[in-house]
């Protein structure tokens, strides 16, 4: 990173209106992008939030450019902006189980880069909601770090969060900032989401850009929200509240290295 960059990170409410939800990112994207963001990040299921036979209907191939792709594209280029489109479904040859897939949109409207979801969210939380994301998902097997307006960015999407080794696989790949697009639950949201994201950039000494969905969504799933952008030292910089909207912040390269400088602990690592 060789100069200041704004970041925007969008909190939304998704729900099973493909077009309504595309719709509403219009919005919130004009509005990051009239706040001076130059990567606007999308959280988990922006697109589509409703039934898993559904999701997979709405599957794009991301190289075709369909409604998904195709509407991210059409808002980068009237912006001049990059948009990290944060766990879309992406096909897989499995046609009812396709990838969670993160992809970076550049300022021309083009896919630039993408990154399919590793750790998929099988778990049954604190409340006795029961969740099987590998039942309609295909995992990804590999990181991602790649060039987003002059940033390192590493990605990943929610549950990932939960494992340090993929974050220290980005770091060591040169990531100077890492991206969370989430749907955390309402459970698990209130006791671990800023614990988590803090943790990750302490030990990656790296900004952090979690855009997440917050409120109630179909199959009586809540989520947790508190969208939020978290400097290299750990320190929240900027959080979304209650609803929809968009949150902004400046990466400063000179922070980071200051960071990195002050506290070596990436040249210190022995393991």
């Amino acid at each position: 990173m060789r100069e200041r960059v704004i970041f925007g990170a969008i909190q939304l409410s998704s729900q099973a209106d493909l077009a309504a939800n595309l719709a509403r990112v219009g919005e919130l994207v004009a509005s990051a992008a009239e706040r001076g963001a130059r990567v606007v990040v999308l959280p988990e299921n922006f697109a589509f939030m409703g039934e898993e036979a559904e999701r997979a209907a709405v599957a794009e191939d991301l190289d075709d450019n369909g409604p998904i792709v195709g509407s991210l594209g059409a808002a980068a280029r009237r912006h001049g902006i990059w948009i990290v489109a944060g766990g879309l479904p992406e096909r897989s040859s499995e046609p009812s189980r396709p990838f969670n897939t993160c992809a970076v949109i550049d300022h021309e409207g083009r896919l630039a880069a993408r990154y399919r979801k590793i750790h998929l969210f099988d778990v049954e939380v604190g409340d006795g909601s029961r969740y099987h994301e590998s039942g309609s998902t295909t995992a990804g097997d590999a990181p991602v770090v790649t060039d987003v307006a002059g940033v390192r960015l590493g990605l990943s999407i929610c549950y990932d969060l939960r494992f340090p080794e993929l974050y220290r696989a980005l770091s060591t790949a040169g990531a100077e900032a890492l991206v969370v697009p989430a749907a955390f639950t309402l459970v698990t949201g209130k006791d671990h989401w800023h614990v988590l994201l803090r943790a990750r950039a302490i030990e990656a000494q790296a900004y952090v850009v979690a855009a997440a969905q917050w409120g109630k969504h179909p199959r009586g799933r809540q989520t947790f929200g508190k969208t939020c952008i978290v400097d290299p030292w750990g320190e929240i910089v900027a959080q979304a509240s209650e609803g929809e909207g968009v949150i902004t912040a400046t990466l400063d390269p000179a922070y980071l290295e200051r960071v990195r400088a002050n506290l070596p602990s990436l040249r210190h690592r022995r393991l």
